[in-house]
């Protein structure tokens, strides 16, 4: 986060409020209750939506924050990154600095609803400062001992440097600096071709800049299907960025403050560089040894429950799980706050957990993959519709884009869905609802759905599967009973 020292920048006055709001200077902690029901630390999604959920039921909440509240969601990530996404869509002549005091706007606005205020406001006791367990049933924080039945550990994850030669030295931007920049590079070289660096890819290519994406397998979005990909990086290289595939960078090197990215057939000399390529849990200095909590795989180690090795102490989102998500984080939170403060019986086994790319076009993706289903050996049917067969994408004139829906074979129980188009990440919300609550494609399709909409796509290909049940004797008989 900026330090706020150097003014005069596009939005700058944004920013001033966004600070005072997730991390006030003049803020002085609380004097500690005695004992709390639930004491929360990180507040980024997960510690947010846990410590106001609690405190709401009347619980005592204590939540502790060392950097900025809303963590990276709000302050480095979804929030900044998709406002900057759409101002390019909705302004494509816009410059970077109009686009970048939006994203800081944007920010601002929205950093009110996770400010320091507004918990307290709720009731939540907030303490700014680092957080370390004191053994298992207290934590420090600057000198003050919080006291508590139940902790939730929602530290998240931040941005991890591959070790590449030279990348060390070369002042390289991640997530944490990127909204940060007050001036427009003219060339931007990007490591790593996920959702992260193709976001920010796009973004920044569509502000003119030239734009070089290196990523070390055959595609982009390498955890994504191939027909999204390969959607992806069409509409990428339409916009100007320059895609280096199969490419693993051997090093960095660095002259005058411009780094130079070497890769096999390619080296390009780059204004700023910018790393979006892995994550690491944040758990230094939380003395987690001292708690009997235990680390597995670099992340937290938890149970069905989110408990952790100590059964007093629950951990949710990026610092326990795989799933990078702040809607995974929400409602691992949601279970935290059942299991901690009543009976145990909340179970984060059945969640039906999403993702969603926002590019142009976006990607949202469900459930698994063809690959991931043959890899285990499960039988699936496939159902697929082009999005240009609906009369709502030919009024829009927007006929790119596909959904693609695999149930278990011969049953319409679904497995996974991938949607490729304009705001996919909107359309794959009832198959969510669907796989949540056991409906299979042929009950989902007997809602009725507005014409004409992009949505119609879930009676299409409910229709599809209608057909598959329609044997050769139902045939024979329908063909008796019209003769």
């Amino acid at each position: 986060m900026r330090d706020g020292k150097h003014m005069g920048y596009p939005g700058d006055d944004h920013d001033r409020r966004w600070r005072e709001r997730v991390f006030p200077g003049n803020y002085r902690n609380p004097e500690p209750r005695r004992k709390y029901h639930l004491a929360v630390i990180g507040a980024g999604p997960a510690g947010l939506v846990a410590a106001i959920a609690a405190a709401g039921l009347g619980a005592r909440v204590a939540l502790v924050e060392r950097k900025a509240m809303g963590g990276d969601c709000l302050n480095v990530g979804c929030v900044p990154s998709k406002s900057l996404l759409e101002f390019t869509r909705r302004n494509p002549n816009a410059g970077f600095d109009e686009a970048f005091a939006w994203l800081r706007q944007v920010r601002s606005e929205i950093a009110a609803h996770d400010s320091v205020e507004r918990y307290v406001r709720s009731g939540v006791d907030v303490f700014l400062g680092s957080a370390r367990f004191a053994g298992r049933n207290s934590v420090e924080v600057d000198g003050q001992r919080l006291a508590a039945r139940r902790f939730l550990i929602a530290t998240g994850a931040r941005a991890e440097l591959p070790r590449i030669p030279g990348l060390q030295e070369c002042d390289a931007l991640t997530n944490d600096s990127f909204f940060d920049l007050v001036d427009r590079p003219g060339r931007l070289a990007i490591l790593g071709a996920g959702p992260v660096g193709c976001e920010l890819a796009q973004g920044m290519a569509r502000l003119g800049v030239e734009v070089h994406l290196f990523e070390m397998a055959g595609r982009v979005l390498p955890g994504a299907v191939a027909p999204a990909s390969d959607a992806v990086a069409a509409a990428l290289e339409s916009d100007g960025v320059r895609l280096h595939l199969d490419s693993k960078v051997t090093r960095i090197s660095s002259q005058g403050g411009r780094p130079t990215v070497h890769a096999p057939g390619a080296s390009v000399t780059a204004d700023r560089l910018l790393v979006a390529a892995g994550r690491r849990a944040n758990l230094e200095g939380l003395h987690l040894g001292a708690a009997g909590v235990e680390v597995r795989d670099g992340r937290i180690a938890v149970d069905d429950k989110l408990r952790t090795t100590n059964r007093r102490i629950y951990a949710a989102g990026d610092v326990c799980s795989a799933l990078p998500f702040t809607h995974n984080a929400d409602a691992q939170a949601r279970i935290v706050v059942r299991n901690a403060l009543f009976a145990p019986t909340a179970s984060a086994r059945g969640l039906v957990v999403p993702q969603c790319t926002y590019t142009d076009p976006e990607v949202a993706q469900v459930g698994r993959t063809q690959a991931q289903l043959a890899e285990e050996g499960i039988a699936f049917d496939r159902y697929r519709l082009n999005f240009g067969e609906l009369d709502r994408a030919r009024t829009a004139g927007e006929g790119d884009g596909f959904v693609e829906l695999l149930t278990a074979g011969g049953s319409d129980r679904i497995l996974g869905a991938t949607i490729v188009g304009h705001d996919a990440g909107e359309q794959i919300a009832p198959l969510c609802m669907a796989m949540a609550n056991g409906l299979g494609l042929g009950a989902a399709g007997k809602a009725v759905l507005p014409y004409p909409t992009r949505a119609e796509y879930l009676r299409r290909l409910a229709d599809q599967y209608a057909r598959t049940r329609l044997t050769p004797r139902a045939a024979r008989l329908l063909k008796s009973w019209f003769r």
